[in-house]
C-alpha cells in the first residue's frame, strides 16, 4: 500500500492560503501552550493578545455576549428551563422561543435546507425596515456564517479556469483562498489609502482592461462595505457608480456587508446597503449581499450564523443554489436562532429592551473609543500612518520600513511586514496579521490589528514600545509620517 502524500492531494487545495490563521497565529498558539504549561516558560510576556482576528468573545477579550441572544439560545436548547427556573427568563424571551419552536420543533432536528421559514421572513422584514424596499424570504438563504455563503457563490460563479473575480486590495483572505480552492482567477483592484481607503472606479476599469487579463472572463465584483481590513465606508454616489460599472461589464455584485452594524461615527459616515442602491436605481444587475452574526455587537462567531439575499437572480439559478445548500442538509439551528435575534432584537416596551440597549450601547461606545485612541497613538509613531476607520473592528496602519529592516527580512525569507509582525509577537505576545496576507501595493507594508482588545493603554503602550525598539535596531525609517 502506498502512503498518502501531499502530491496525491488536489493541487487547488494545496494552493489555498489564509493569512488570518496563518504562520503568526500558529506561532501564537505555540506560545500560548508554553504559557499555560510551564511557569518557567522563558517568554518576555505573560499572555497572548489575539489581535489577528475579529473574534469578539475569544478568551482574553472582553466583549460580553448579549443577554437576549444567550437567553433565547438557552431556552431553545432546553425549553423546560422556563418551568425549572420561573421568573428567570423575560416574557419576550419565552414568547420568542415558543414562536420559533412552532416552526422548527427541536434544535436537534434538521431544518429546511434554505433555513427556518419564519426566520427567513424575519430577515426579509429586517431588510425592508433597513432599506425601505421589500425583500422576498424565498430569495434569502441562511448559512453557517457569511463565509459559507461567499464560498458557495464563488464556487458557482467560477465556471472555468478563465473565470475571474474582481477583489479589493487589501482584501479579506477568504476571497483569495476561495479563488484558489475553486481554481478561479483573482482580478485585484487597489483601494486608495490616501483618501481613507476609498474605492476607485478607475482602478477597477484598469484591472478589467489590463492586457494580462485579456483571456479572463470577469464574472463578479466583490465589495466589502464596511471594509475589511481597512474599515472604510462607501458613500452612496460611489455605490451608484459601482452599480453602473456592473451593468456595463455584466458583473454579478457580491456585497460583503457583515460589518454594517459596526459604525463608529454613524452621523458622519452612515451605512447604505447595495440592496437599497440597486432597488432605488431599478438596476437589473444580479446582486448577492451577505450578513453575519459574528460581527456587529453580537460577536457570536462560534455560533456560525449568517445569510445572503439574492436580488435579480433568476428562478433557474435560485434552484441551483437551493440544490447546493441541500447537499449539506441545513445550516446549524443554533446559528439560525442567532440570526433571528440579531435581525429581530427587543423593541421599546419589551421586557428585554432596557438591558439589550445598555449592553449594545456600551459595546458601540467601547469600539468607537478604542478605534479613535489607537489610531491617534499609532499616528504619533515615527514612520507609521493609520486611517481612523469609520467602521468594522480593525485598524490597518502602514509602516515605513528602513532598507536595513527590509534586507533583514529578505535574509530571513520573510516579507518585511511579516518580519515586523513576527518580532512583535516574539517580544510582546501581540499577534497581528501582516498586510502581505491581505494584498498591498508593491513596496508598501502594513498590518491589521483589531480594536477589540481590553486594556487599551497597556496594549497600545506595548505596540509603541516595540516599534521604538524596532526603529532603534534597524536604523530608523525610510519615510517619516
Amino acid at each position: 500500500m502506498h502512503s498518502l502524500t501531499i502530491d496525491a492531494i488536489n493541487p487547488a487545495v494545496r494552493n489555498v492560503e489564509y493569512a488570518v490563521r496563518g504562520e503568526l497565529a500558529i506561532r501564537a498558539e505555540e506560545y500560548r501552550k508554553r504559557l499555560n504549561g510551564d511557569e518557567d516558560h522563558g517568554l518576555p510576556f505573560d499572555k497572548i493578545i489575539s489581535s489577528n482576528i475579529g473574534n469578539p468573545q475569544q478568551k482574553g477579550l472582553d466583549q460580553p455576549p448579549i443577554s437576549f441572544i444567550r437567553q433565547v439560545a438557552a431556552l431553545a436548547e432546553w425549553p423546560e428551563l422556563a418551568e425549572l427556573a420561573p421568573g428567570v427568563f423575560p416574557e419576550d424571551v419565552i414568547a420568542r422561543v415558543e414562536e420559533l419552536r412552532e416552526d422548527f420543533g427541536s434544535v436537534g432536528a434538521y431544518s429546511h435546507s434554505q433555513g427556518v421559514p419564519s426566520i427567513r421572513r424575519d430577515v426579509a422584514n429586517f431588510i425592508e425596515k433597513r432599506d425601505g424596499y421589500p425583500a422576498n424570504p424565498d430569495h434569502i438563504f441562511l448559512t453557517a456564517g457569511a463565509s459559507a455563503g461567499v464560498s458557495l457563490l464563488m464556487n458557482m460563479l467560477i465556471s472555468s479556469k478563465n473565470s475571474g473575480i474582481l477583489i479589493p486590495i487589501p482584501q479579506y483572505p477568504l476571497y483569495s483562498a476561495s479563488l484558489a480552492q475553486y481554481s478561479g482567477v483573482p482580478l485585484p483592484y487597489h483601494l486608495d489609502e490616501a483618501s481613507g481607503w476609498s474605492t476607485s472606479l478607475h482602478e477597477i476599469e484598469e484591472t478589467l482592461s489590463h492586457p494580462a487579463h485579456k483571456e479572463i472572463t470577469p464574472k463578479a465584483l466583490v465589495i466589502i462595505n464596511p471594509g475589511n481590513p481597512t474599515g472604510s465606508l462607501l458613500d452612496e454616489h460611489t455605490q451608484e457608480k459601482l452599480v453602473e460599472l456592473c451593468e456595463k461589464y455584466s458583473l454579478v455584485l457580491l456585497a460583503d456587508e457583515v460589518y454594517q452594524n459596526n459604525l463608529h461615527r454613524p452621523e458622519e459616515h452612515p451605512f447604505t446597503s447595495f440592496k437599497k442602491i440597486v432597488t432605488r436605481m431599478k438596476s437589473p444587475i444580479p446582486l448577492v449581499s451577505f450578513h453575519s452574526i459574528s460581527k456587529g455587537v453580537a460577536g457570536e462567531c462560534g455560533r456560525r450564523g449568517g445569510y445572503f439575499e439574492c436580488v435579480n437572480i433568476s428562478d433557474q439559478i435560485l434552484a441551483l443554489i437551493y440544490k447546493m445548500v441541500s447537499v449539506v442538509l441545513c445550516p446549524p439551528l443554533s446559528g439560525q436562532i442567532g440570526v433571528d435575534c440579531v435581525v429581530r432584537p427587543p423593541q421599546p416596551g419589551d421586557a428585554s429592551y432596557p438591558l439589550w440597549k445598555r449592553e449594545t450601547d456600551a459595546i458601540h461606545q467601547a469600539l468607537a473609543a478604542r478605534t479613535k485612541l489607537m489610531s491617534q497613538r499609532l499616528n504619533q509613531l515615527p514612520g507609521v500612518s493609520c486611517v481612523n476607520s469609520p467602521g468594522a473592528l480593525y485598524l490597518y496602519p502602514k509602516i515605513h520600513l528602513s532598507d536595513k529592516a527590509i534586507a533583514a527580512a529578505r535574509a530571513a525569507s520573510k516579507e518585511p511586514d511579516a518580519f515586523y509582525a513576527l518580532k512583535l509577537l516574539d517580544e510582546t505576545g501581540i499577534c497581528v496579521v501582516p498586510g502581505s496576507g491581505f494584498g498591498q501595493k508593491e513596496g508598501e507594508w502594513h498590518y491589521r490589528l483589531t480594536c477589540l482588545c481590553p486594556g487599551v493603554e497597556e496594549y497600545v503602550g506595548a505596540l509603541e514600545a516595540f516599534h521604538q525598539r524596532f526603529v532603534a535596531e534597524y536604523g530608523g525609517v525610510a519615510l517619516a509620517n
